[in-house]
């Protein structure tokens, strides 16, 4: 069958529908993913994705505001694509009935997607939601149940993603310009998160990376996405200049990064690389922890508690979190303003974590 596989999340949501993505291509289905522009960035890299369709879905939280007319205007585009079935994947906090409206105007004859009240006539293949009533499932086992429901299982469970040559000579590229060697050992910190609830504080990061200098023998490096520069910048710069005295009419000595910075420097497939040679990422519950998944490195997540469903999937990891009674908010932003589910983690807990994942020899 020619499928529409919809999952219009970011890159990590989309990373962890990779099984079950390989799972309609492996069972002889050409799959066509629609998703949003972060979600793209995965998505082209997912093996069994034959086409990718763009778009910012208005029902979507981070969706900006639309003509009405857009709707309309996708259905059409899908219908001139003539698709046998959708399969609609979504996280149990997300309805998927506009999706399922948007694949019935398109005139999409099987339409697949778990749901929670009845559908009626928008889900020609209801499964009906449990969660999280009855249980909770790690967001690969939900969508690789849904894909089951067509008879469909992946050889591998594992998350993945495609790297080429030309993303790994980037990583290699950006390492040696600030001074580390790619075939070496080092940790890669990434601060950044697209949801403020899920950044643990700067002032914790440029601490945890003191303490790692002092207490490990692997150099550092950070990595952040261009929004994200100045996060890094004042994580990097922060204590590095010359404390020395200039003498009256001289000029003060530049001020140079305390750690070296891949900021703004790697797109996405590049990132996937630098994250698949380094010996351990620290990152947040964003899209590089579900890549260390993919590509086998060692995680340690500071996780916020915002969902409890994203946990680095098949993969050596350390979670990192403050258990809190408003746990399980799916907010972006923490509704009481403490965010204590991350910033009450300490520094030093984050090298403890790290020296657990590293062998003897590199602690």
């Amino acid at each position: 069958m020619k499928l529409l596989a919809i999952r219009l999340d970011s890159a990590g949501d989309v990373l962890m529908c990779s099984p079950a993505l390989r799972a309609l291509h492996e069972h002889g289905h050409r799959v066509t993913l629609l998703t949003s522009t972060a979600g793209a960035l995965a998505g082209e890299r997912i093996d069994g994705v034959s086409e990718l369709i763009r778009w910012a879905a208005p029902w979507m939280k981070a969706s900006a505001p639309t003509a009405p007319n857009q709707v309309p205007a996708m259905a059409a585009l899908l219908r001139q694509q003539g698709f046998d079935g959708a399969v609609i994947f979504s996280s149990y906090s997300q309805s998927p009935l506009p999706a399922a409206l948007l694949c019935q105007m398109a005139g999409i004859p099987l339409r697949l997607a778990h749901c929670r009240e009845n559908p009626y006539q928008l889900l020609t293949h209801w499964v009906r939601d449990s969660e999280p009533g009855q249980h909770l499932r790690h967001e690969v086992e939900r969508q690789l149940a849904l894909v089951a429901e067509l008879g469909c299982r992946p050889s591998s469970i594992r998350l993945s993603v495609r790297i080429d040559e030309g993303d790994r000579n980037a990583a290699c590229s950006a390492l040696r310009e600030v001074g580390i060697d790619a075939g070496g050992d080092w940790i890669l910190m990434h601060p950044g998160a697209s949801a403020p609830a899920r950044r643990y504080p700067a002032a914790g990061w440029r601490q945890a990376a003191h303490l790692l200098t002092t207490h490990v023998r692997l150099p550092l490096v950070f990595a952040a996405g261009s929004d994200e520069l100045a996060l890094v910048n004042a994580i990097v710069n922060e204590g590095s200049e010359s404390t020395d005295q200039c003498s009256a009419g001289r000029p003060s000595p530049p001020r140079l990064p305390r750690w070296p910075s891949l900021a703004g420097r790697l797109d996405f497939g590049a990132l996937a690389a630098l994250i698949s040679m380094a010996r351990v990422l620290v990152a947040c519950n964003s899209a590089p922890a579900h890549l260390a998944a993919a590509t086998g490195t060692p995680v340690v997540d500071l996780y916020a508690l915002t969902n409890p469903q994203h946990t680095p999937w098949q993969v050596r990891h350390r979670l990192l979190y403050r258990s809190v009674p408003c746990h399980d908010c799916y907010q972006s932003v923490c509704p009481y303003g403490h965010q204590r589910c991350l910033s009450a983690v300490e520094p030093a807990e984050i090298v403890c974590a790290v020296r657990e994942l590293l062998p003897p020899a590199e602690r």
